[in-house]
């Protein structure tokens, strides 16, 4: 199974519109994605984190170039800054397991 764990800091007013207007139906997407076994979200200290599972890491690239995540992505120096990291595994870590690997990890982008 392969994790991904995801945490972006909204810059400013008009970042958290052009958030909410891309990260809502790209989470929609991703919940409804082949292959996709787990699909949350937080807030946690000021970075908004999803926290996904996958059948394996190619049905998550599916997704990744599916029409939602891609407009995320291509308007995502306007929303803020962030990092992702992702992983295989046996088992969906609790949130604390996953923020304490995404910080572990933390790479901005």
């Amino acid at each position: 199974m392969y994790i991904s764990i995801t945490g972006i800091k909204v810059r400013g007013f008009f970042g958290m519109l052009k958030f909410m207007r891309y990260s809502m139906p790209s989470f929609t997407a991703a919940k409804k994605a082949n292959g996709n076994f787990f699909c949350e979200a937080k807030k946690i200290n000021g970075y908004h984190h999803t926290l996904t599972a996958w059948e394996n890491k190619s049905k998550m690239i599916d997704y990744l170039k599916g029409k939602h995540h891609a407009l995320a992505m291509k308007n995502f120096r306007y929303i803020g800054t962030g990092s992702v990291h992702g992983y295989e595994d046996k088992i969906i870590p609790n949130w604390d397991d996953a923020i304490k690997k995404w910080k572990e990890n933390f790479k901005e982008i």
